[in-house]
């Protein structure tokens, strides 16, 4: 890049800085002396002191001229956080910097206040964002500083106990372990060559079997004879148990040494230290779009993911909808671009009339209680961190009202989260109108019989959804929920039907059948971009057959294009000596 900054007539000013989550954003104007050239014709880099350009800004116009930057700190558009370093904002147009950054003297009064600690690593680890203007020179330029930090224990140093010199010990061992295992998957990629091109791994590391998003488009690869075209293979574990042998190891990574193509249906903790090579890897989620944060929505929360992970190696992710997908993007850390809005897989079947109709008669068959009676059925999310504390305060339920305002018009079906470790308890009275179906393997089996969806912060909103069905979300914890979990967006406007913050309210509504119905279709109309059997069909032609629709396509290579020009655009002109 050429400095043309002097003479140039451009001068830029930062006014104001806010976040919106990981989202930063920055409102500058741009003065032209010489020229009036548009202001989205500008280029806009933070340039780190090493002359390396770590962020190409999006743009907004605003209508008082001003122009808004925006970035993503979790990602800066090559699936990676903006690296560390001390950044200058440079304005550029082609291959000429024009004009450094300036900051509003208003605003270096409030650059303490927006810079902003996002933990992670068990709240051990810490990346920060920090403002200031230089203090060498007579104008106010803008520095942007971006540093991560360990966890630092405060006092005297003291001799380890033996204990945990073992421990230390252990630790490292398992460290070289992965390293070894490293080593040898990328002994096996070298010797695979270009074979591994046609081999397609459907695999999860959270369960023993595969989920309902790879079984189905597995099943339909069969069904349409590509099984004869691929080599394909699956793999299934509970990584967390643990408990998996040296050879087990070796056996997963030799499966993905093999393999061109990778589906997934969650977190893959070993690509977490294993970075593939060579390989498609698509994530199919299982999740609709729910209200919960995680990944890297979670950034700075507790529970987050750490800067690198599995989530950074997708080539795709899936979902239902052009609209919510900067949601999934936000979660994994990738560009918008690359979540395709194929549908779920798994909507196939639960779209098919046929499929819909025999499983409603064996619904009947099994729930006799449920026919001729109007079905609530009561499915919230579990609460805890994990698996492992997952529960849910069956204490909240008034089992007096419920049976006063079930009467003789419903019939209630319990089905609690898988990971809920507690079983609900009916009283025996109201067993012949309360059932516990936890058991049965799939809820969205059990929408068709479904009359009211009572539910909380949970996916299931996302098939429910389509019965066009009434919803009632018993929010009890809305606020610590949002505190310790965070939501996309803000959770009463989002909640497709009425909102209930006690179990009182909660029982008034279905009395007074005030579900604010009005938001399901709304909702719909968000959420789904196709309404048929097909997405299956969709995720193999568009992603293995290379039958990718053309503006999808062509905003993929435009994106990739832009980022490209991070890597790309020489500022090293623009260097500074650093002392460290």
């Amino acid at each position: 890049m050429n400095d043309r900054r002097e003479g140039s007539g451009v001068f830029a000013v930062i006014h104001t800085i806010r976040w919106d989550r990981i989202h930063l954003r920055m409102e500058m104007s741009i003065r032209q002396e010489k020229t009036e050239e548009p202001i989205d014709s500008f280029d806009i880099f933070a340039v780190n002191l090493e002359g390396e350009a770590g962020i190409l800004f999006d743009t907004k116009i605003l209508e008082n001229g001003r122009v808004e930057l925006y970035v993503n700190i979790t990602n800066n558009g090559l699936h990676e956080c903006v690296p560390a370093g001390t950044y200058r904002i440079f304005v550029c147009k082609g291959n000429d910097v024009l004009a450094e950054c300036e900051s509003d003297a208003v605003l270096t009064e409030k650059m303490s206040e927006a810079s902003r600690a996002f933990l992670y690593g068990t709240q051990r680890r810490e990346y920060s964002v920090s403002f200031f203007v230089t203090d060498d020179s007579e104008r106010l330029l803008f520095r942007m500083h971006m540093m991560p930090f360990n966890y630092q224990k405060m006092g005297f140093p003291y001799s380890f106990s033996l204990w945990k010199s073992l421990s230390s010990t252990l630790f490292n061992y398992f460290l070289e372990t992965r390293r070894n295992i490293r080593r040898f998957y990328q002994l096996l990629c070298k010797l695979q060559g270009k074979k591994k091109q046609t081999s397609i791994l459907f695999m999860t590391e959270q369960s023993k079997t595969l989920g309902s998003n790879l079984a189905c488009i597995l099943e339909r690869m069969k069904e349409r004879g590509l099984d004869k075209k691929y080599t394909i293979r699956t793999w299934a574990r509970k990584v967390s148990s643990g408990g998996y042998s040296p050879l087990n190891w070796l056996k997963f990574a030799a499966l993905v040494a093999k393999s061109g193509i990778i589906f997934v249906d969650d977190h893959v903790p070993p690509f977490d230290w294993m970075p593939l090579e060579d390989t498609i890897l698509i994530q199919t989620w299982h999740a609709g779009a729910g209200f919960k944060s995680s990944g890297y929505a979670r950034w700075g929360q507790y529970g987050g993911p750490a800067p690198v992970s599995c989530h950074r190696q997708y080539t795709y992710g899936l979902c239902g909808s052009r609209k919510i997908a900067h949601f999934f993007s936000e979660v994994w850390g990738i560009n918008t671009e690359r979540v395709l809005n194929t549908g779920m897989p798994r909507m196939d079947e639960f779209q098919d009339e046929a499929y819909r109709k025999k499983t409603t008669e064996e619904l009947y068959k099994k729930y006799p209680l449920c026919k001729g009676k109007k079905v609530i059925l009561f499915a919230p999310t579990y609460r805890g961190t994990s698996n492992r504390d997952a529960h849910y305060p069956y204490e909240l339920i008034d089992w007096d009202r419920f049976e006063q305002v079930c009467g003789d018009e419903y019939v209630v079906l319990f089905k609690m989260h898988p990971w809920v470790i507690k079983d609900i308890k009916i009283p025996k009275k109201l067993q012949d109108r309360m059932i516990d179906v936890k058991k049965y393997p799939n809820i969205n089996d059990l929408f068709y019989i479904t009359d009211l969806l009572i539910t909380d912060y949970s996916s299931n909103i996302y098939e429910y959804s389509l019965m066009r069905k009434p919803m009632l979300f018993f929010a009890y914890d809305e606020i610590q929920y949002s505190f310790s979990r965070g939501f996309h967006r803000p959770y009463r406007e989002a909640a497709p039907g009425k909102v209930c913050g006690t179990f009182d309210e909660l029982m008034d509504a279905i009395e007074q059948k005030d579900f604010e119905y009005e938001k399901v279709e709304e909702y719909i109309e968000t959420q789904f971009d196709h309404f048929d059997s097909n997405a299956r069909d969709r995720v193999i032609d568009w992603i293995l057959l290379g039958q990718m629709p053309e503006d999808i396509r062509r905003a993929i290579e435009e994106r990739d294009a832009r980022m490209d020009r991070i890597r790309t655009t020489d500022f090293s002109a623009f260097a500074e000596e650093v002392e460290y």
